[in-house]
């Protein structure tokens, strides 16, 4: 028996007609990360802190994807 549900990755148009990305629930998690690493790391600027982000991105050959959010806070942690 497969409990796996799969999850769709289609757009879709949400009950007030507007279209909604794929790739906006990225947007949330991308955000809440930016939140906790400010937090952990006040001494540091938003700026800063996508940067060090989009250096873990770029160290992951291009990708986030399939790292855990606590995974990608210690790597950028560890560049900041």
């Amino acid at each position: 028996e497969n409990s796996l549900q799969k999850t769709s990755t289609c757009s879709s148009v949400n009950p007030s007609g507007v279209f909604v990305s794929p790739y906006a629930l990225n947007l949330s998690s991308f955000t809440k990360l930016i939140k906790r690493l400010q937090e952990r790391h006040p001494e540091f600027s938003r700026d800063e802190i996508v940067a060090a982000v989009r250096e873990v991105r770029k160290i992951n050959k291009g990708v986030l994807s399939g790292l855990a959010i606590s995974s990608i806070e210690e790597k950028t942690s560890a560049i900041l």
